[in-house]
């Protein structure tokens, strides 16, 4: 595996994601300070601020996902599964790389989220 590669690709990703979260959350205040007018006005430039600043945060989501992968690059770890230390599949790592689970334990996390709580 060539870590350095993924390692340039994040860090390639971090600049971009970190860049257009700040782009996002600027749009989104100006949106309210652009705002003329009545209450309908009001209500638009709300709902755009609203989108604006949900795109943001997945890309803060994904920022701090993709600077976890540099730190476990930095540690040696990158490729490897934080459940069970097991390699990534290559094709998960070439199409999310900041991906800290195998295809078997990133299943099983999302049918975790996805089963109703019991009481």
């Amino acid at each position: 595996m060539d870590v350095e590669a993924y390692k340039n690709r994040l860090l390639e990703l971090q600049r971009r994601l970190s860049a257009r979260a700040s782009r996002e959350r600027s749009d989104a205040r100006d949106q309210i300070l652009d705002v003329a007018g009545d209450v309908g006005d009001a209500s638009v430039a709300d709902e755009g601020e609203s989108e604006s600043l949900a795109e943001a945060d997945l890309d803060v989501n994904v920022l701090q996902q993709v600077r976890d992968a540099l730190h476990r690059i930095d540690a040696g770890t990158f490729g490897r599964c934080v459940v069970d230390g097991e390699p990534i599949e290559p094709h998960r790592l070439e199409a999310v790389p900041w991906t800290p689970y195998c295809v078997k334990h990133q299943r099983e996390l999302e049918s975790a989220a996805a089963r109703p709580p019991t009481l």
